[in-house]
């Protein structure tokens, strides 16, 4: 029970222990216990509710109901209901006996080289950690993130602490579970998000998504959000408060991302420390996106034809055999383009963030079993595949700013075999956030070249 409860906090319902045991440990102080939603005063005289696991204050979460519970009208909070729902009168359960040490002893099994550019970052990070300090390493995409990552985490599991990697999107921790299971060894290592249950023993390092940071309190010596300008952890309060809420009083944070927002850089600090690096590994530029102008091509779409361009790009890339992704602004138009690009190849799928085959799916291309795939923004991080060109149909709606087309053609060029991989912003119009992305880039690839010689594009 210790094991589970350590670090996080519970609805005593889904407790997957016996009531009885529960009380008491509750009893011994082992367990301390907060009513599910309290209510708190405001600055200006008034009053809210709060939800003590999501810490939500914004009345438009909370609903009243008749509770069979407690046979009163009751408050319960719908932000996070769909990790159970928390009404007034329940109890949130957490650990608030001494610590457990995490289980087994860390080892660092990656034997790779950092470049010179990427220890720095490393040593830098590590120093920050130490001394309980926020650090944003601020690396372009392709820089080597997680490898920069291997050495500090091991540092801090290595001397008992416990670490957790959080990152707004799923994917992303697919991504970085099994990176990390090969590179450390000899401890336990959970990754969470929803629908992944909540792993066996005492971990060390949890991978998870920020919302499954609902459920920790007072659990890790430092939390390092990875893709943090990244929606929804940009816009959701209530994530950046969890991931505080999940770090121990004397905790640190950091901060990895490659397009930091003025955000980030406030909640780092002017005590923060910030290393740079605008370079990729292999020391090859960020591929800069091309603007291909696709006048009318919603029309196109619902007159069943794909607007030429882009069949001639996408029939280009099935004759060299390049796996592909093509991102497109909303669900609809994407399902309602599948069926045309299924007539090109069988082969092509679709992908969404609720699509009950996604992983399969970009298994299946990161394998070379299907030649490409049709997605939303869900795709625009953590995923590394050599030879992956890339295409935006719709570049000009709102849901491509500049983060996001950085970050969209940061997933081309990534292997060192294969650097110049093709980005194409197919528009109804060039937008500011298309301009200022390519400036951005061409901004990225000037400072390599000048500070360490990369080759221009």
């Amino acid at each position: 029970m210790q094991e589970f409860l350590q670090g996080r906090i519970w609805l005593r319902e889904l407790l997957p222990f016996g009531q009885e045991a529960v009380d008491g440990l509750i009893r011994d102080g082992l367990i301390g216990t907060v009513p599910g939603i309290t209510t708190v005063r405001k600055w200006h005289g008034g009053t809210a509710s709060r939800c003590n696991r999501c810490l939500s204050e914004d009345a438009r979460h909370f609903h009243a109901f008749n509770c069979r519970k407690c046979g009163k009208i009751c408050r319960y909070c719908r932000h996070c209901l769909n990790m159970g729902r928390v009404a007034q009168c329940d109890e949130l359960l957490y650990w608030s006996g001494p610590d457990l040490p995490p289980a087994g002893n860390a080892v660092l099994a990656w034997k790779g080289r950092l470049t010179p550019l990427q220890e720095r970052a490393a040593g830098e990070l590590e120093e920050s950690l130490l001394a309980r300090r926020t650090h944003l390493l601020h690396a372009v995409c392709g820089a080597g993130k997680t490898e920069i990552l291997f050495g500090p985490v091991h540092r801090l599991l290595s001397e008992g602490k416990r670490v957790c990697i959080a990152t707004p999107r799923t994917d992303v921790v697919l991504e970085l579970l099994p990176r990390f299971e090969k590179a450390i060894g000899e401890t336990v290592i959970h990754g969470l998000y929803g629908g992944s249950g909540h792993g066996d023993g005492l971990a060390g390092l949890v991978i998870a998504t920020t919302h499954q940071l609902f459920r920790f309190r007072e659990a890790f010596d430092a939390v390092i959000v990875d893709e943090a300008d990244a929606f929804p952890y940009s816009f959701d309060r209530t994530l950046r408060l969890a991931v505080r809420k999940a770090l121990k009083s004397d905790g640190v944070l950091a901060v990895v991302t490659a397009t930091p927002s003025p955000s980030i850089l406030s909640e780092i600090g002017r005590e923060g420390r910030r290393s740079v690096i605008p370079v990729r590994f292999h020391g090859h530029p960020l591929p800069v996106p091309r603007a291909a102008p696709l006048f009318g091509y919603r029309k196109k779409i619902s007159e069943g034809k794909i607007p030429e361009r882009l069949k001639t790009w996408t029939l280009e890339r099935l004759r060299k055999e390049e796996p592909f992704l093509i991102f497109f602004p909303s669900i609809p138009l994407m399902e309602q383009c599948l069926p045309l690009f299924s007539s090109l190849d069988a082969g092509i799928g679709a992908v969404h963030a609720s699509h009950p085959e996604r992983r399969s799916l970009v298994m299946a291309l990161r394998e070379g079993r299907v030649p490409g795939l049709l997605t939303t923004t869900i795709l625009e991080r953590g995923i590394t595949i050599p030879r992956l060109q890339i295409a935006v149909v719709g570049s000009e709606k709102t849901v491509f700013d500049r983060s996001a087309i950085i970050q969209i053609s940061g997933r081309a060029g990534r292997s060192p075999e294969h650097p110049d991989g093709e980005v194409i912003l197919f528009h109804h119009g060039i937008t500011p956030e298309m301009d200022a992305a390519v400036r951005e880039i061409r901004r990225l690839n000037l400072e390599g070249r000048k500070t360490f010689g990369m080759p221009a594009l």
